[in-house]
Order: structure tokens, then C-alpha cells, then sequence
């Protein structure tokens, strides 16, 4: 089993060092005609400079790539993948002009160099996010997905569903309740184990036996193991302590993140006002039906508003006013939705008009219904959790746990 991983550590490595070859091969392109014709000091076309250029490019490509995640080949979609590049390339050829000027010792080269990098990051979008295609498609060929077994809990939240859907990386082959006999054994079959909102004694020693095993392990969080994962190591003893501060951000910083939101989401809107218009354009000519989807939120406190995101299904695909995960295969998106929901162009009018209206993205409101008497802790905690900071710094946006929920 542990082969079977490492063998896709390779192939990602593999796919990286070809990525930084390719885009470091179009740069080698452009850079040395250049400097060569605008040689000033007679030195700058010799190997070790040469090698330096390139080697610096590279060295911020692959930094960049590395932040960005950008060579996770097979662990994100492919839209998401082509993305990370084409911001990779954006700011290694933004950084490539000032390290290009500080080369040549000369400013005046620097409206020659930027369109020619300009040229230069486009050609690479193309020729990287094709090559990117090619590589995830080779992937999944050749790594199939894990087979899961899905451990839960006394409530069924659809998780397996969700994750299934997610066809090529995940398939959760099997369900059985935490109170199963014989776990260990069944645990065995599989090559990860789903551990969905058990209690805290049965997910120890699962995932104590899941380590011995060399099995990985999924994770649905309870509030506190978010708290724990953004806490501090105190190594002042011989046994293993952990600090969990709980003192939040000050009022400068939230004064600074406000006006960051709004100086930020003002400044998307603007720059993202003819895609937005090109978009709504595209899906009205489909079907004739609205632009936007609409459905009801709720966020810190229990109040509620309405999301807006561009519509990518079919008129009345929730009607009911229930979420319902769709997979990529989904008869309910249309053509238009297929394209922007991969590039989650769908997305972006609820993120720009979150961060405007300071409401952090949280859960339908139907769920809140259901949820009872454990709402309005949970709105306690969520509330607790914003006054302090906490949804800021921890999970993956805004929403915090509600969104993990």
C-alpha cells in the first residue's frame, strides 16, 4: 500500500520537473534573442549568465507553482489545476520583468520586456494547462481511486454521496456503523477509511489502528478539532502540550480585514465586470432563463440572506429549496453551467458580494430547520467563533465549520 502512494509522489514529482522544463524552455525562447540583441556590457550572453536567467526563472516558477498548488497533479480538479498554473505563470512573469531589468541594468526595456512576457504567459497558459490536461487524465488511468470504507455515525449527512461524486478520486465501496463487530478486520479490504461523525472514543482507536495499518483516514471534524488544528506547540516539558490561545483578533485587524474586503471585493468587481457580463449573456442566450440563482443563507447569529450565484443548471433544478450536490455528470447543468461551474465562474458574484455585505457564507437555511434545539448553540459557538477571529483563520474560506457541516 505504501508503494501504491509513493508511486504517485513520483508521478506528481515527474509532472512538476516537465512543467518547470516546458515553461522554462518558452522563456529560454524569448529571454536570449532579446538579451543578445541588447547586450550593453558584453557578458550577459555568456553560459553563466545565461544559466543564471533561467535558473532564477525557474527557481520562481516552481516556488510560486509550489504556493499555488499548482502541481498537485490528481489531488484537484482540472479546472482547478490550470488555474493554479496560469496564476503561477502570472506572477513568475511579473516577477521575470524586474529580475530581467535588474539584469540588463537598464529601465528602459521595460515596456519591451513586459509585452513580450505578456505574449510569453499567454503561450504558456495554453501550452502548460494542455500539458496539465494530459497529465491528470494520465493519472487517473493510471491510479485509480481509493476504495473507501465509510464508518458513521447515528445521522446520515450524505457525505458518501458527495464524496462519490468526486468519481475519480474517491469511491466509497461500503457503510457500516461504528458499532459493527469485527471493524478491524473490514478495515484491512480497504485502502482509506471514511470516519464520519463518530464519537470521540470510537475514532481513537480507529485511527490509532488506521496508523498501524499504514490506512489512510478521512475525517469529519467536530468544532473542537478545528479549534486544536490552530494551536501552538509549547515544548518547555517532557510531555507533548498544546496552547489554544482563544483570544481572537484585535480591533485594528478587524478594522484592516474590513477594509481589505471592501477595497478587495470593490476591485474584483470592477476588473471582473466583463466576464460577469459575458457570462450572464451566455446563459440567457441558452435557455432564455434567469442569470442568476438565488436561495436563502444563514450566517452568525441565525441571520439570513440571499446568495447569488450565477445559474449553471437547469430552471427549478431545486425547486424545493434543498441542496443537491450534482457531480460533474449531472443532467441538471447546462452546456454554459459545465464551463463555468469548472471554472468556478459560478461562484464568484456570492464571493465578491460576501466579502461587501461582511456575511460569511454559511449553510441553506432548510438544514438550520432541522437542526432544532442544536442550532442555536451552534449559532452561539459560530458567534463566539467570529468574535474571536477563529472562522477568519481556520478551514477553508470564510465560513469556517459551518461550511466543513
Amino acid at each position: 500500500m505504501k508503494n501504491k502512494f509513493e508511486a504517485k509522489y513520483y508521478y506528481r514529482a515527474a509532472c512538476a520537473i516537465i512543467l518547470i522544463a516546458v515553461a522554462v524552455s518558452m522563456f529560454a525562447y524569448v529571454w536570449i534573442p532579446f538579451v543578445s540583441d541588447h547586450n550593453q556590457t558584453n557578458h550577459l550572453t555568456g553560459f553563466g549568465n545565461i544559466g543564471m536567467s533561467l535558473g532564477l526563472y525557474a527557481i520562481v516558477y516552481a516556488f510560486s507553482g509550489y504556493r499555488f498548488r499548482a502541481f498537485i497533479i490528481g489531488d484537484e480538479r482540472k479546472a482547478s489545476i490550470i488555474a493554479a498554473q496560469i496564476v503561477t505563470l502570472i506572477v513568475t512573469d511579473i516577477t521575470e520583468i524586474f529580475i530581467s531589468l535588474a539584469i540588463l541594468g537598464e529601465f528602459r526595456f521595460f515596456w519591451m520586456i513586459t509585452w513580450r512576457y505578456f505574449l510569453l504567459g499567454c503561450v504558456q497558459a495554453v501550452v502548460n494547462g494542455l500539458i496539465t490536461v494530459l497529465m491528470v487524465s494520465g493519472y487517473r488511468s493510471i491510479f485509480p481511486p481509493y476504495q473507501i470504507l465509510e464508518i458513521h455515525g447515528d445521522a446520515d449527512n450524505g457525505l458518501r454521496e458527495k464524496m462519490n461524486a468526486v468519481f475519480y478520486k474517491f469511491h466509497v465501496k461500503d457503510s457500516i456503523h461504528y458499532s459493527t463487530a469485527d471493524i478491524d478486520k473490514k478495515i484491512r479490504d480497504y485502502d482509506a477509511v471514511l470516519i464520519n461523525d463518530i464519537p470521540a472514543v470510537n475514532k481513537n482507536d480507529i485511527v490509532k489502528f488506521c496508523f498501524e495499518q499504514d490506512k489512510r483516514v478521512y475525517i469529519t471534524p467536530k468544532i473542537s478539532d478545528i479549534l486544536v488544528k490552530s494551536s501552538l506547540d509549547v515544548n518547555l516539558f517532557d510531555t507533548p502540550v498544546y496552547l489554544c490561545r482563544n483570544d481572537g483578533i484585535t480591533t485594528a485587524e478587524l478594522f484592516c480585514k474590513r477594509a481589505f474586503d471592501l477595497i478587495a471585493s470593490l476591485a474584483a468587481l470592477i476588473i471582473l465586470s466583463p466576464l460577469f457580463l459575458v457570462t450572464a449573456i451566455a446563459i440567457k442566450k441558452e435557455d432564455g432563463g434567469p442569470v442568476f440563482f438565488r436561495q436563502e443563507r444563514c450566517t452568525v447569529g441565525g441571520k439570513r440572506f440571499m446568495i447569488v450565484k450565477f445559474r449553471s443548471m437547469i430552471v427549478n433544478a431545486e425547486a424545493d429549496g434543498r441542496t443537491h450536490p450534482a457531480g460533474e455528470d449531472d443532467d441538471r447543468i447546462t452546456k454554459v453551467g459545465k464551463v463555468i461551474r469548472a471554472a468556478r465562474i459560478d461562484e464568484l458574484p456570492q464571493e465578491v458580494l460576501s466579502c461587501l455585505r461582511d456575511n460569511p457564507r454559511m449553510t441553506n437555511a432548510n438544514l438550520i430547520e432541522k437542526i432544532g434545539k442544536s442550532q442555536r448553540t451552534i449559532t452561539r459557538i459560530l458567534a463566539t467563533l467570529k468574535g474571536k477571529g477563529l472562522i477568519v483563520r481556520v478551514g477553508s474560506n470564510k465560513a469556517g465549520y459551518w461550511q466543513v457541516v
